[in-house]
């Protein structure tokens, strides 16, 4: 009788886990994202707190790979 209680239990113990599922979903996108392959001509180059910005239209600019994004304060 012992003996058994005792394989029951290691049985138990291995068949178990302690991982669980947790499932999220990825937040909805509420911004799209523009970019402007080209600066125009009449840009300037503005820096803010050490970090540079190309501004035209009233509107910043931040320069990356793919192009201009624009930066909303």
């Amino acid at each position: 009788m012992k003996r058994s209680l005792i394989y029951l239990s290691l049985g138990l113990l291995l068949l178990t886990s302690c991982a669980t599922r947790v499932v999220t979903s990825a937040p909805a996108p509420t911004t799209k994202v523009v970019i402007v392959k080209k600066a125009p001509v009449n840009h300037r180059v503005v820096v803010v707190k050490g970090k540079k910005y190309y501004k035209w239209n009233g509107k910043h600019y931040r320069k990356t790979n793919r192009g201009y994004v624009l930066v909303k304060h």
